[in-house]
């Protein structure tokens, strides 16, 4: 069955996009008439349409660490404990995994949040079997873990102290400042060389931010974050991620600086991909908020990608291919030797792994 297009709206404000694409798994499609008035019996619906509220639904996932085999990810666990993600960021590839749980890639990605609210009783679970091998997990593998929602239900807290009580190491990436709240943790975790966070900053500028990532922390929020993280004692470091060509891509070597001078030590980059429905949602942006640059970053999309706007290959879609990936790869390199970053390896340890109340033999006398 053929779904005709997305009618276009206006932006909604706070919100990184105001569509929702049609569900490719979904065989219909509900889209709002913009002309359609109000229905005088239900006047809220309407300022529901304008101003949508996120929703938070409880995930019943009886599973809470996901395994990666992708060579080009520095990490074999994640561990997620939101699905959408209420930041917006218009440019998300992982808006499509919301199709899977029946939503819309669009506004119901930031408006429609499942919480794992078990996350920290699964997770306890995983650690204690003596199948597993102590070894990394990441935090926001797909989605942000300190995401708004995390204020109100505070599980990526509890699963850090989950971790912290059995000594594993964990690595977090995150464009929320929010985790300066669990520096006690964090730091906890860092004497024993077993954390590390990962902000990132994908502009230092605030306005163009506050549009392509609505409601994440600004860049002198996230540069604090590295500036409180670097002072407790925790390994810090930078993602400029991702790289959006055409638009920021000149910010690299600002970025870079600006973080090294926060008190980063690493650093990392990733370029924009857009599969799936992203494509509709980041094209819809470029039509709000910058309508006369849409079609140089689209070319310079395109030219990192091979001629499309997504490579899903490995090895491919992180880092894109060709002259000017190539000229971006060089560019970051360049700036981090400058900035003096990735001076040596980040190696999280495990020899403090233990498992608390775990049988140990005692001899009575």
């Amino acid at each position: 069955m053929n779904t005709p297009p997305t009618r276009p709206r206006a932006a909604v404000p706070g919100r990184g996009t105001p569509i929702n694409p049609p569900n490719r798994f979904e065989r219909l499609h509900l889209e709002p008439d913009p002309d359609c008035p109000p229905c005088p019996e239900s006047p809220e619906w309407a300022g529901e349409q304008s101003h949508p509220r996120t929703q938070f639904f409880l995930d019943a996932s009886e599973s809470i660490l996901s395994r990666n085999d992708s060579p080009d990810l520095p990490f074999t666990w994640a561990l997620n404990p939101y699905r959408g993600c209420e930041h917006g960021c218009a440019y998300c590839y992982a808006r499509p995994y919301h199709e899977y749980l029946g939503f819309s890639s669009g506004l119901d990605f930031e408006t429609k949040i499942m919480v794992k609210l078990r996350a920290p009783e699964l997770l306890r679970r995983e650690l204690s079997s003596p199948r597993w091998e102590p070894q990394s997990i990441t935090f926001s593998g797909v989605t942000d873990c300190y995401q708004p929602a995390e204020r109100q239900f505070r599980v990526t807290r509890a699963c850090l102290e989950v971790c912290a009580e059995f000594r594993n190491p964990i690595a977090i990436i995150t464009k929320s400042a929010l985790v300066t709240r669990d520096r006690d943790v964090l730091g906890e975790l860092a004497r024993l060389g077993c954390a590390a966070v990962f902000v990132s900053v994908t502009s230092l500028d605030s306005e163009l931010a506050g549009k392509l990532e609505p409601r994440a922390a600004r860049p002198p929020h996230r540069l604090r974050a590295i500036r409180e993280l670097a002072a407790a004692g925790i390994p810090v470091g930078v993602m400029v991620a991702p790289i959006v060509p055409g638009l920021t891509d000149h910010e690299m070597p600002a970025i870079l600086d600006a973080a090294a001078a926060a008190g980063a030590t690493h650093a990392g980059y990733t370029i924009m991909r857009l599969p799936y429905a992203v494509k509709d949602v980041f094209l819809q942006w470029l039509d709000d908020h910058a309508p006369t640059k849409k079609a140089r970053i689209l070319s310079r999309v395109r030219e990192v990608r091979g001629g499309s706007l997504n490579v899903s290959d490995w090895g491919r879609r992180l880092r894109g291919e060709g002259i000017f990936a190539a000229q971006i790869r060089d560019l970051f390199k360049v700036a981090v030797r400058r900035a003096g970053l990735n001076q040596g390896q980040l190696n999280l340890s495990t020899a403090h792994f233990r498992r608390p109340g775990g049988a140990q033999l005692t001899l009575a006398f």
